[in-house]
């Protein structure tokens, strides 16, 4: 399940974004500095923006002019975007359906999920009734019900602490092991700790996977001067 760049050119404003590699089926940290392009490179995936030139493609069909709706895409932010008025239920159910309307087969696989991520018992109440680290549980939930192939993570744990954003970490590739995931984040530990490859997102120009151990033990003048 390969994610192609084929020739991307993003501009926006002053900004500009290229890519022309391939991104293997596994799990990938996307790092670099700040207003490098790694959010920039998320939105393009998702289809929130549209490339100047180059093509995007998913397992060999081109994606480029596919709306974000029909892509084989989810997403998960930092901020879980959950609905304050509606049940942890309820909330996931959404992945499935807006409207909550839900079959029995539905409400048996939200059932599932939130077994899956250790909420079980948690289902009737509301997200202000949750702890950090089980909000960030209800929208893994939501998104793994969605059951895309295709996962980006634009540092979806980076308000909780180190133990915790740890368990969240192993949690997501315990339980999205089958997923091909894109995670953008700050913190070289957690690509370490997660993602066998990296993307290394430099001046608005993203580079092909590497292995991340190398990549962060020598890194390139660029990221290691962001490293400190």
């Amino acid at each position: 399940m390969a994610l192609e760049f084929r020739d991307i050119l993003l501009r926006q404003d002053d900004f500009t974004l290229t890519a022309d590699l391939t991104v293997p089926a596994g799990r990938h940290a996307v790092i670099g500095a700040s207003g490098s392009g790694k959010s920039t490179l998320l939105a393009l995936v998702a289809g929130f923006l549209a490339p100047t030139q180059g093509r995007l493609l998913w397992e060999g069909q081109d994606i480029t002019a596919m709306p974000p709706g029909k892509r084989p895409v989810s997403i998960l932010f930092q901020h879980n975007n959950l609905f304050p008025h509606l049940s942890v239920k309820q909330n996931i159910g959404m992945g499935l359906r807006p409207d909550l309307r839900l079959n029995r087969a539905q409400q048996a696989r939200v059932a599932q999920v939130l077994d899956q991520v250790g909420l079980s018992c948690l289902g009737a109440r509301r997200p202000d009734a949750l702890s950090g680290g089980q909000q960030s549980r209800v929208a893994l939930a939501r998104v793994l019900l969605r059951a895309r192939p295709l996962l980006l993570l634009d540092e979806p744990f980076a308000a909780l602490g180190p133990a915790l954003k740890a368990e969240m970490l192993a949690l997501l590739a315990q339980i999205a092991a089958d997923t091909t995931v894109l995670m953008v984040t700050h913190d070289p530990a957690d690509a370490r700790a997660f993602a066998p490859d990296t993307l290394l997102v430099e001046g608005g120009r993203v580079h092909p996977p590497r292995p991340t151990g190398p990549l962060l033990d020598d890194p390139p003048p660029g990221l290691r001067a962001y490293l400190g």
